[in-house]
């Protein structure tokens, strides 16, 4: 509701005559978006791609926990959902599109006690959310667009954008600055990925935290949140300092003891020996010798070769396939993946029930890390993967 403000007489017949005029804001103008708002629209809106047939939603659906959900719907995808299509519904992106739900609560990317840590995309190669935002719409294998001045003139012919611009950012913001044009649409989209929306810390493990962190025991809270026995194994395998080492890096708070707003990464780049996608990289161009440097290209420094950043396992029951370049269609060939990485009993990957295959940098691998864990039966298995899937939003259960 618009406040009343108590002017003197004067000062009142001189806004009456516009000579006080106030600037129009979307505070006191319903008509103009808030930022959030205005980054919304440009989240859902195709006419910002090449072809005017995708959008940041295409590739981030909120439907289905803010990936490219485009493969349920066509199951002869030959790639099987590890890597999505541009806006000519013919190029295809080089790595899997990851979630962007929580990816608000990434730091920056830089330098953390001599570790490289935050950013996005998987090789951090965007400080941060709002340098995210302006790679889609340019890049040749996604929106597709030739450059920043195409993506403002579309944003020009939309009379509510080019409104709302102007009360958020000035009156001269599409006019000359092309770089800056585009920055703040960046910035917009960037408002809109920090609202709730993408991140309502309201899965079954958010609720059971609350609960504990309220006073009531963990027995209680156990009931209360109706947590079967394998999702209680499972949580206290993922925390168990003796038995996993999941906690090493995907904890932020700490790697003991569980807390409300865990993120479930460190934001760390490690290489785990990931197996290399052929199936995947000859449907994109048929190069099966292509090699994913990931941090290292980024940083054009061969010691990070390999290397990728931790993803947060928040969702991550309902957001296959699995790793940067979607090699696992599911959760439990991830686990036994790991396991074999570990102790290196499980020789197949139960997907092909073939061995695992090559990976891409052998030399950085952190076999020192992964060695860190204990061999885990199939009950474990089905244990750890019944607790992650607790980490669930709510509204995303019904995916399970």
């Amino acid at each position: 509701m618009k406040n009343k403000i108590n002017l003197p007489l004067f000062f009142t017949l001189l806004l009456f005559m516009g000579c006080g005029k106030q600037n129009s804001t979307p505070e006191n103008n319903p008509e103009l978006m808030s930022q959030v708002q205005l980054g919304e629209r440009f989240f859902f809106d195709t006419n910002l791609s090449l072809h005017q047939n995708m959008s940041c939603a295409t590739c981030h659906n909120p439907e289905h926990a803010f990936i490219d959900a485009r493969f349920y719907n066509n199951p002869n995808d030959p790639t099987h959902g590890a890597l999505s299509l541009g806006s000519d519904s013919l190029a295809l992106g080089g790595r899997n599109t990851p979630s962007a739900a929580y990816t608000a609560f990434a730091p920056e990317f830089g330098l953390y006690n001599n570790e490289y840590k935050g950013g996005q995309f998987h090789d951090g190669r965007a400080s941060n959310l709002k340098e995210q935002a302006k790679g889609p719409f340019l890049d040749t294998a996604e929106m597709m667009m030739p450059d920043m001045q195409s993506v403002v003139d579309k944003i020009k012919e939309n009379s509510e954008y080019v409104s709302s611009m102007k009360a958020l950012y000035g009156e001269t913001i599409l006019d000359n600055n092309v770089t800056e044009a585009y920055d703040k649409i960046a910035q917009s989209i960037a408002t809109f990925e920090k609202s709730e929306l993408f991140s309502p810390f309201d899965s079954k493990y958010d609720k059971f935290i609350e609960c504990k962190t309220s006073g009531n025991g963990e027995g209680f809270c156990y009931e209360d949140g109706n947590w079967s026995i394998e999702e209680q194994a499972g949580y206290a395998l993922f925390f168990s300092n003796n038995n996993t080492n999941c906690a090493s890096c995907h904890t932020l708070n700490s790697s003991t003891e569980a807390t409300s707003h865990e993120m479930f990464t460190n934001y760390k780049f490690e290489n785990i020996g990931t197996p290399r996608n052929l199936e995947a990289l000859q449907a994109r161009d048929g190069n099966t010798i292509t090699k994913d440097k990931g941090l290292g290209g980024f940083l054009d420094d061969a010691t990070h070769d390999g290397k990728i950043k931790v993803p947060s396992l928040r969702n991550v029951g309902v957001t296959p396939p699995y790793m940067s370049n979607g090699v696992f269609k599911n959760l439990r060939t991830v686990l036994e993946f790991y396991d074999h990485l570990g102790v290196g009993t499980r020789v197949n990957n139960p997907q092909t029930n073939k061995p695992w295959g090559e990976m891409d940098y052998n030399k950085t691998i952190n076999h020192t890390l992964l060695k860190q864990t204990k061999e885990l039966t199939d009950q474990k298995i089905m244990n750890l993967e019944a607790f992650l899937k607790t980490l669930t939003d709510k509204r995303y259960t019904h995916l399970l």
